[in-house]
């Protein structure tokens, strides 16, 4: 009990100065103080002393420079949702200010910072991307540019394995006639995807499965589908470690095609006969 106490005034004493200055009044020593306190990496002290003043120093010489150092107090405070909007704000009322490249790069690194992992909702990954391309189109000579574009490379590797786990998802779970549009968009959408050939040999497995457990009058066609994929696979990938598993199920379709033929074709040479 001692020891809370003693904890207590402690505590009480050390931030009695500091809410002491806070309601001194003195906006311009508060001001000053701020930037202490940003330099000595106490963010949230920086933060109250920012916003304490704020509605002094709008519309003053002050006005974009203390905007500025909040946000990046924030930002430096891993707040990035804050700092994202915050930056976003100043980027689009202080279009002159000395601050703007450097705002416009955190706004930027806010958005890569709260882009998730693959297998969340790459939306703010997206947000990253636009952001930092932006950038990058702005100010081509950045000392940042090496940085930003190593992380448009991770932004973009996120966006490629998020599609290829919800591809892969129907596949997984046995939904193969909805994996086969969702593998080929998935393909279509990221051709340059390094799971570009496990989604193809997917394309081919779903196509594979789906005619295989399908009703007759339907299994032909879908073969016949399967093989197409099946061709453009081993065309392009004909040392595979797939190769050999994408042949047996070609063989079984090219088997069962041979075995039931062309319904068309039957209904022709019966008509022939007939005549």
């Amino acid at each position: 009990m001692l020891l809370i106490v003693f904890a207590t005034a402690v505590a009480s004493t050390g931030c009695g100065p500091f809410n002491k200055m806070l309601k001194s009044g003195d906006n311009d020593k508060i001001y000053a103080e701020g930037k202490n306190y940003l330099d000595l990496a106490k963010y949230n002290r920086a933060i109250m002393c920012f916003e304490q003043v704020q509605p002094y120093f709008a519309g003053t010489m002050r006005e974009d420079s203390l905007a500025y150092y909040t946000a990046y107090a924030y930002f430096k405070s891993d707040d990035f949702t804050t700092s994202s909007e915050m930056f976003d704000d100043f980027r689009r009322k202080y279009t002159r200010s000395p601050f703007l490249e450097d705002v416009e790069g955190m706004y930027a690194l806010s958005y890569y910072y709260l882009s998730p992992e693959p297998m969340r909702d790459q939306t703010t990954t997206t947000q990253a991307l636009t952001a930092i391309q932006e950038f990058l189109g702005r100010y081509p000579n950045s000392t940042r540019r090496a940085a930003f574009e190593q992380m448009v490379r991770e932004l973009t590797q996120k966006q490629y394995d998020k599609a290829f786990i919800n591809a892969k998802t129907y596949y997984t779970i046995g939904r193969y006639k909805s994996a086969v549009p969702a593998l080929k968009n998935a393909l279509k959408k990221y051709p340059d995807s390094p799971h570009r050939e496990e989604l193809m040999y997917l394309i081919v497995k779903s196509s594979y499965e789906l005619a295989k457990n399908s009703i007759e009058s339907l299994q032909r066609d879908r073969y016949m589908s399967m093989m197409d994929s099946y061709y453009s696979f081993v065309a392009e990938y004909p040392k595979s470690k797939h190769i050999k598993e994408v042949n047996r199920m070609n063989q079984e379709a090219k088997k069962f095609i041979a075995k039931f033929g062309d319904p068309n074709e039957k209904a022709e040479n019966s008509e022939i006969t007939t005549k």
